[in-house]
Protein backbone atom coordinates (compact mmCIF):
# COMPACT_ATOMS: atom_id res chain seq x y z
CA UNK A 1 0.00 0.00 0.00
CA UNK A 2 1.06 3.13 -0.76
CA UNK A 3 1.65 5.33 2.53
CA UNK A 4 0.61 8.64 0.81
CA UNK A 5 -2.72 7.65 -1.67
CA UNK A 6 -3.73 4.62 0.18
CA UNK A 7 -3.39 2.64 -3.45
CA UNK A 8 -3.43 -1.03 -2.73
CA UNK A 9 -0.44 -1.59 -4.81
CA UNK A 10 -0.02 -5.71 -4.52
CA UNK A 11 -3.08 -7.74 -3.20
CA UNK A 12 -3.88 -11.32 -2.00
CA UNK A 13 -6.49 -12.49 -0.70
CA UNK A 14 -6.13 -8.62 1.15
CA UNK A 15 -9.57 -8.89 2.50
CA UNK A 16 -9.32 -11.96 3.59
CA UNK A 17 -10.36 -12.46 8.25
CA UNK A 18 -8.08 -13.72 9.80
CA UNK A 19 -5.94 -14.44 13.22
CA UNK A 20 -3.30 -11.67 13.53
CA UNK A 21 -1.75 -12.13 16.86
CA UNK A 22 0.70 -9.12 18.08
CA UNK A 23 0.24 -6.99 14.83
CA UNK A 24 -3.06 -5.79 16.93
CA UNK A 25 -0.74 -3.83 19.09
CA UNK A 26 -0.87 -1.24 16.15
CA UNK A 27 -4.19 -0.44 17.12
CA UNK A 28 -3.39 -0.51 20.96
CA UNK A 29 -0.67 1.93 20.77
CA UNK A 30 -2.25 4.54 18.54
CA UNK A 31 -5.49 4.82 21.04
CA UNK A 32 -2.82 5.76 23.74
CA UNK A 33 -1.16 7.93 21.64
CA UNK A 34 -4.22 9.57 20.67
CA UNK A 35 -5.93 9.28 24.13
CA UNK A 36 -3.48 9.53 26.47
CA UNK A 37 -0.18 11.84 27.64
CA UNK A 38 2.74 9.41 26.69
CA UNK A 39 4.39 11.22 29.50
CA UNK A 40 1.98 10.32 32.39
CA UNK A 41 3.81 8.02 34.79
CA UNK A 42 1.26 4.71 36.26
CA UNK A 43 1.88 1.98 39.41
CA UNK A 44 2.02 -1.23 37.42
CA UNK A 45 -1.54 -3.25 38.94
CA UNK A 46 -0.90 -7.30 39.35
CA UNK A 47 -3.92 -7.65 36.55
CA UNK A 48 -1.06 -6.57 34.13
CA UNK A 49 1.45 -8.91 35.86
CA UNK A 50 2.37 -12.63 34.32
CA UNK A 51 0.63 -11.84 31.27
CA UNK A 52 0.66 -15.54 28.38
CA UNK A 53 3.02 -15.08 25.95
CA UNK A 54 5.38 -12.56 25.14
CA UNK A 55 6.26 -10.23 27.74
CA UNK A 56 8.45 -7.09 29.36
CA UNK A 57 8.52 -8.50 32.50
CA UNK A 58 6.89 -5.88 34.69
CA UNK A 59 6.44 -6.14 38.60
CA UNK A 60 3.27 -5.62 40.69
CA UNK A 61 3.55 -1.47 42.11
CA UNK A 62 6.33 -0.80 39.54
CA UNK A 63 5.92 2.83 38.15
CA UNK A 64 6.57 3.29 34.45
CA UNK A 65 6.02 6.19 32.22
CA UNK A 66 3.21 5.13 29.20
CA UNK A 67 6.24 5.92 26.44
CA UNK A 68 8.16 3.46 28.58
CA UNK A 69 5.17 0.60 28.20
CA UNK A 70 4.78 1.47 24.55
CA UNK A 71 8.11 1.08 23.93
CA UNK A 72 7.92 -2.67 25.72
CA UNK A 73 4.83 -3.02 23.66
CA UNK A 74 5.86 -2.75 20.15
CA UNK A 75 9.61 -3.47 20.31
CA UNK A 76 9.57 -6.32 22.75
CA UNK A 77 5.60 -6.98 22.30
CA UNK A 78 4.64 -7.28 25.72
CA UNK A 79 1.24 -8.54 26.68
CA UNK A 80 1.40 -7.54 30.33
CA UNK A 81 2.36 -3.73 28.85
CA UNK A 82 -0.56 -4.43 26.24
CA UNK A 83 -2.99 -5.23 29.62
CA UNK A 84 -1.32 -2.56 31.87
CA UNK A 85 -2.01 0.54 28.80
CA UNK A 86 -5.40 -1.21 28.34
CA UNK A 87 -5.98 -0.86 31.80
CA UNK A 88 -4.72 3.10 32.47
CA UNK A 89 -6.40 4.44 29.13
CA UNK A 90 -9.83 2.45 29.42
CA UNK A 91 -10.48 1.75 32.60
CA UNK A 92 -10.75 -2.19 31.72
CA UNK A 93 -9.31 -4.45 29.14
CA UNK A 94 -12.91 -5.12 27.57
CA UNK A 95 -13.66 -1.04 27.92
CA UNK A 96 -10.46 -0.69 25.88
CA UNK A 97 -11.59 -2.94 23.14
CA UNK A 98 -14.28 -1.26 22.74
CA UNK A 99 -11.95 2.00 22.52
CA UNK A 100 -10.25 0.11 19.83
CA UNK A 101 -13.45 -1.43 17.96
CA UNK A 102 -14.31 2.79 17.85
CA UNK A 103 -11.69 3.32 16.23
CA UNK A 104 -11.38 0.96 14.00
CA UNK A 105 -14.88 1.99 12.69
CA UNK A 106 -13.44 5.68 12.06
CA UNK A 107 -10.55 4.69 9.75
CA UNK A 108 -12.89 2.30 8.01
CA UNK A 109 -12.00 -0.79 8.69
CA UNK A 110 -15.24 -3.12 8.13
CA UNK A 111 -13.20 -6.19 7.93
CA UNK A 112 -11.71 -5.69 11.68
CA UNK A 113 -12.86 -6.49 15.55
CA UNK A 114 -10.70 -6.66 18.78
CA UNK A 115 -11.62 -7.96 22.01
CA UNK A 116 -8.01 -7.50 23.88
CA UNK A 117 -5.38 -5.36 23.10
CA UNK A 118 -2.60 -7.72 22.62
CA UNK A 119 -3.96 -10.36 20.55
CA UNK A 120 -3.81 -13.32 21.94
CA UNK A 121 -6.48 -15.92 19.98
CA UNK A 122 -10.22 -15.24 20.49
CA UNK A 123 -13.01 -15.94 18.00
CA UNK A 124 -13.69 -12.22 17.65
CA UNK A 125 -10.12 -11.31 17.20
CA UNK A 126 -9.60 -10.80 13.74
CA UNK A 127 -8.32 -8.53 10.97
CA UNK A 128 -7.87 -8.68 7.14
CA UNK A 129 -4.35 -7.44 5.60
CA UNK A 130 -5.93 -4.79 3.76
CA UNK A 131 -7.22 -3.38 7.37
CA UNK A 132 -4.12 -3.79 8.47
CA UNK A 133 -2.34 -1.78 6.26
CA UNK A 134 -4.80 1.17 6.28
CA UNK A 135 -4.26 0.89 10.03
CA UNK A 136 -0.67 1.22 9.74
CA UNK A 137 -0.30 4.39 7.28
CA UNK A 138 -3.09 6.36 9.20
CA UNK A 139 -0.53 5.00 12.61
CA UNK A 140 2.56 6.24 10.97
CA UNK A 141 1.58 9.79 10.93
CA UNK A 142 1.08 9.93 14.43
CA UNK A 143 4.92 11.00 15.80
CA UNK A 144 4.86 9.36 18.38
CA UNK A 145 3.52 6.31 17.12
CA UNK A 146 6.60 6.20 14.67
CA UNK A 147 9.02 7.24 17.22
CA UNK A 148 8.37 4.39 19.22
CA UNK A 149 8.19 1.47 16.36
CA UNK A 150 11.22 3.06 14.56
CA UNK A 151 13.04 2.72 17.41
CA UNK A 152 15.81 -0.38 17.28
CA UNK A 153 16.85 -0.18 21.38
CA UNK A 154 15.83 1.01 24.30
CA UNK A 155 16.33 0.86 28.19
CA UNK A 156 13.34 1.00 30.23
CA UNK A 157 15.10 0.72 34.08
CA UNK A 158 17.33 -1.77 33.59
CA UNK A 159 15.35 -3.42 30.95
CA UNK A 160 17.25 -3.50 27.36
CA UNK A 161 14.76 -3.63 25.00
CA UNK A 162 15.68 -5.13 21.02
CA UNK A 163 13.11 -4.52 18.25
CA UNK A 164 11.46 -7.65 17.01
CA UNK A 165 11.48 -6.18 13.51
CA UNK A 166 14.64 -7.43 12.04
CA UNK A 167 13.57 -5.07 9.03
CA UNK A 168 15.14 -2.15 10.70
CA UNK A 169 17.97 -3.34 10.24
CA UNK A 170 17.98 -5.18 6.83
CA UNK A 171 15.83 -2.48 4.50
CA UNK A 172 16.77 0.81 3.72
CA UNK A 173 14.62 3.58 5.14
CA UNK A 174 12.60 0.58 7.18
CA UNK A 175 10.68 2.43 9.66
CA UNK A 176 7.87 0.37 11.43
CA UNK A 177 5.69 -0.99 12.15
CA UNK A 178 5.27 -4.95 13.71
CA UNK A 179 5.65 -8.46 14.01
CA UNK A 180 3.05 -10.95 15.34
CA UNK A 181 3.14 -15.03 15.94
CA UNK A 182 0.77 -17.52 17.54
CA UNK A 183 0.76 -20.85 16.79
CA UNK A 184 -3.00 -20.68 15.24
CA UNK A 185 -1.71 -17.47 13.55
CA UNK A 186 0.95 -18.24 12.14
CA UNK A 187 3.85 -15.71 11.16
CA UNK A 188 2.67 -12.30 10.61
CA UNK A 189 4.47 -8.90 9.98
CA UNK A 190 3.21 -5.43 9.23
CA UNK A 191 6.00 -3.52 7.59
CA UNK A 192 6.62 0.35 6.62
CA UNK A 193 9.91 1.52 4.79
CA UNK A 194 9.99 5.58 3.51
CA UNK A 195 12.63 6.59 0.74
CA UNK A 196 12.61 9.91 -0.56
CA UNK A 197 9.53 10.84 1.03
CA UNK A 198 7.44 8.35 -0.18
CA UNK A 199 6.25 5.36 2.48
CA UNK A 200 4.85 1.84 1.28
CA UNK A 201 3.83 -0.62 3.88
CA UNK A 202 3.43 -4.17 3.64
CA UNK A 203 1.55 -6.71 5.27
CA UNK A 204 1.75 -10.59 5.29
CA UNK A 205 -0.57 -13.23 7.72
CA UNK A 206 0.39 -16.59 7.90
CA UNK A 207 3.40 -16.33 5.94
CA UNK A 208 6.91 -18.46 6.98
CA UNK A 209 9.31 -16.27 4.83
CA UNK A 210 8.16 -13.06 5.90
CA UNK A 211 11.31 -11.19 6.12
CA UNK A 212 12.49 -11.72 2.38
CA UNK A 213 9.32 -11.26 1.40
CA UNK A 214 8.90 -7.93 2.69
CA UNK A 215 12.24 -7.14 1.41
CA UNK A 216 10.93 -8.02 -2.12
CA UNK A 217 7.38 -6.22 -1.89
CA UNK A 218 9.41 -3.06 -0.75
CA UNK A 219 11.95 -3.02 -3.50
CA UNK A 220 9.58 -3.94 -6.10
CA UNK A 221 7.64 -0.87 -5.49
CA UNK A 222 10.29 1.57 -4.49
CA UNK A 223 11.85 0.90 -8.25
CA UNK A 224 8.74 2.37 -9.81
CA UNK A 225 9.41 5.76 -8.02
CA UNK A 226 11.89 8.63 -9.58
CA UNK A 227 12.31 12.06 -8.70
CA UNK A 228 10.72 14.90 -10.92
CA UNK A 229 10.55 18.25 -11.33
CA UNK A 230 7.31 19.07 -10.02
CA UNK A 231 7.65 23.35 -10.31
CA UNK A 232 10.04 25.29 -11.45
CA UNK A 233 10.66 28.83 -9.85
CA UNK A 234 8.34 31.17 -11.75
CA UNK A 235 6.02 29.20 -13.36
CA UNK A 236 2.44 30.58 -12.63
CA UNK A 237 0.63 28.33 -10.26
CA UNK A 238 -3.03 30.29 -10.85
CA UNK A 239 -4.34 33.66 -10.16
CA UNK A 240 -5.74 35.24 -6.97
CA UNK A 241 -8.46 37.90 -7.01
CA UNK A 242 -7.84 41.38 -6.62
CA UNK A 243 -10.50 43.00 -4.60
CA UNK A 244 -10.68 47.50 -4.86
CA UNK A 245 -7.88 46.82 -7.50
CA UNK A 246 -7.26 48.35 -10.96
CA UNK A 247 -7.23 44.65 -12.45
CA UNK A 248 -9.64 42.13 -11.20
CA UNK A 249 -7.11 39.16 -10.31
CA UNK A 250 -3.34 38.72 -10.27
CA UNK A 251 -1.12 36.24 -11.20
CA UNK A 252 0.60 33.48 -8.22
CA UNK A 253 4.30 32.55 -9.59
CA UNK A 254 6.56 29.88 -7.67
CA UNK A 255 9.15 31.54 -5.56
CA UNK A 256 11.40 28.01 -5.46
CA UNK A 257 11.74 24.57 -7.63
CA UNK A 258 9.80 21.51 -6.00
CA UNK A 259 10.85 18.32 -6.97
CA UNK A 260 9.22 14.74 -5.50
CA UNK A 261 9.49 11.07 -5.93
CA UNK A 262 6.17 9.72 -8.26
CA UNK A 263 5.72 6.57 -10.31
CA UNK A 264 4.99 7.04 -13.69
CA UNK A 265 1.34 7.77 -13.65
CA UNK A 266 0.94 10.08 -10.93
CA UNK A 267 -0.10 13.29 -11.78
CA UNK A 268 0.35 16.05 -8.61
CA UNK A 269 -1.70 18.96 -8.79
CA UNK A 270 -1.17 22.54 -6.76
CA UNK A 271 -3.71 24.38 -4.88
CA UNK A 272 -3.35 27.59 -3.33
CA UNK A 273 -3.67 28.34 -0.11
CA UNK A 274 -5.90 31.08 1.73
CA UNK A 275 -9.22 32.87 0.92
CA UNK A 276 -8.78 33.21 -2.37
CA UNK A 277 -8.70 36.71 -2.69
CA UNK A 278 -6.69 39.80 -1.61
CA UNK A 279 -6.91 43.59 -1.50
CA UNK A 280 -5.63 46.11 -3.63
CA UNK A 281 -2.33 46.65 -3.66
CA UNK A 282 -0.63 43.83 -4.91
CA UNK A 283 3.40 44.44 -5.50
CA UNK A 284 4.55 42.51 -8.23
CA UNK A 285 7.37 40.23 -6.35
CA UNK A 286 6.01 41.08 -3.29
CA UNK A 287 5.29 37.10 -1.28
CA UNK A 288 2.37 36.21 -1.95
CA UNK A 289 -0.13 32.68 -0.52
CA UNK A 290 1.65 29.09 -0.03
CA UNK A 291 1.02 26.91 -2.33
CA UNK A 292 0.39 23.04 -1.85
CA UNK A 293 1.70 20.19 -4.31
CA UNK A 294 -1.58 17.54 -3.82
CA UNK A 295 -1.19 13.86 -4.85
CA UNK A 296 -4.76 12.21 -4.81
CA UNK A 297 -5.97 15.27 -2.75
CA UNK A 298 -2.75 14.45 0.20
CA UNK A 299 -0.52 17.12 0.37
CA UNK A 300 3.12 16.21 -0.29
CA UNK A 301 4.72 19.86 -0.16
CA UNK A 302 4.39 23.46 0.42
CA UNK A 303 5.93 26.09 -2.06
CA UNK A 304 6.12 29.71 -1.59
CA UNK A 305 5.37 32.03 -3.96
CA UNK A 306 5.36 35.57 -5.14
CA UNK A 307 2.93 38.07 -7.18
CA UNK A 308 3.67 38.42 -11.07
CA UNK A 309 2.62 42.14 -12.14
CA UNK A 310 1.67 45.21 -9.85
CA UNK A 311 -2.22 45.91 -9.47
CA UNK A 312 -2.38 49.20 -8.20
CA UNK A 313 -5.18 50.11 -5.82
CA UNK A 314 -8.39 51.77 -8.10
CA UNK A 315 -8.89 55.50 -7.08
CA UNK A 316 -12.12 56.54 -6.43
CA UNK A 317 -13.81 58.55 -9.58
CA UNK A 318 -14.02 62.29 -9.13
CA UNK A 319 -17.27 63.40 -9.34
CA UNK A 320 -18.61 66.23 -11.43
CA UNK A 321 -19.80 69.46 -10.22
CA UNK A 322 -23.61 69.05 -11.34
CA UNK A 323 -23.87 65.34 -9.77
CA UNK A 324 -22.81 67.00 -6.57
CA UNK A 325 -25.12 69.43 -6.66
CA UNK A 326 -27.91 67.25 -7.81
CA UNK A 327 -27.25 64.92 -4.68
CA UNK A 328 -27.49 67.65 -2.42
Amino acid sequence: MDGITGNVLYEKNGQEQSLIASTTKIMTALVVCEQCNVLDRMRIPKEAVGIEGSSMYLKEGEILTLQELLYGLMLASGNDAAVALAIYCGGTVEGFAEMMNDKARVLGLTGTHFVNPNGLDAPDHYSTAEDLAKLSAYAMKNPVFYKTVSAKNVKVGDRYLTNHNKLLWRVEGADGVKTGYTKAAGRILVSSATRQQRRILAVTIDDPDDWNDHGTLLEKQFSRFSVRQVISKGDCLGTVAVEGGENSRAEVLAAEDFSFALAPEERPQTMLSGPGFVFAPVVEGAKGMDAYVLLEGNAVGKVSTVYGKTVEQLKEEEKSFFDKLFRR
